[in-house]
């Protein structure tokens, strides 16, 4: 429920607020999930043909490969981030840019450039992980829920 649903509008406020819904524009939706979809794909593309190239170049496994895909994709993130690229494209591109674990680390670099001026520990440090603390902490949790299901299903039978 949002606040102008909790609070009562006065009559003007309510007039207003038609006339405003009257004059704003119509939403894109078509566009938007195009643009979502290509640039989500592109993003994952860009993904497999890095796994790819570890698989063929550095001859990991299809298993193994996946990790340092994840983290060349992280890396390309914060580093188009730092550069004020990747916010052009997720402007762009919408939802398509926040899936993939590189909108994750966009978020978490763009709050550390974004208190760098309060300092290492309290800006960055502490600013990076309100964001990601939480995530952490469901993905730890999440793990552990699975790992321990698993050991008991195992020592059933």
């Amino acid at each position: 429920m949002t606040d102008q649903k909790k609070k009562k509008l006065t009559p003007t406020q309510q007039q207003y607020q038609q006339l405003a819904k009257r004059h704003e524009p119509p939403r894109p939706l078509l566009k938007n999930f195009v643009r979502a979809f290509l640039v989500g794909g592109l993003i994952c593309m860009l993904g497999q043909a890095i796994q790819e190239g570890f698989i063929h170049y550095f001859h990991f496994t299809e298993k193994t490969a996946g990790n340092p895909t994840v983290a060349v994709l992280i890396f390309l993130s914060a580093l188009l981030t730092g550069l004020g690229v990747y916010d052009r494209i997720a402007q762009w591109a919408g939802a398509g840019t926040s899936v993939p674990v590189t909108g994750f680390a966009n978020s978490i670099a763009s709050a550390a450039i974004e208190h760098r001026s309060e300092g290492f520990v309290l800006g960055v440090g502490g600013n990076m992980f309100k964001l990601a603390g939480s995530v952490i902490v469901f993905g730890v949790t999440s793990a552990f829920v699975i790992g321990l299901i698993k050991t008991l299903m195992k020592m059933g039978g």
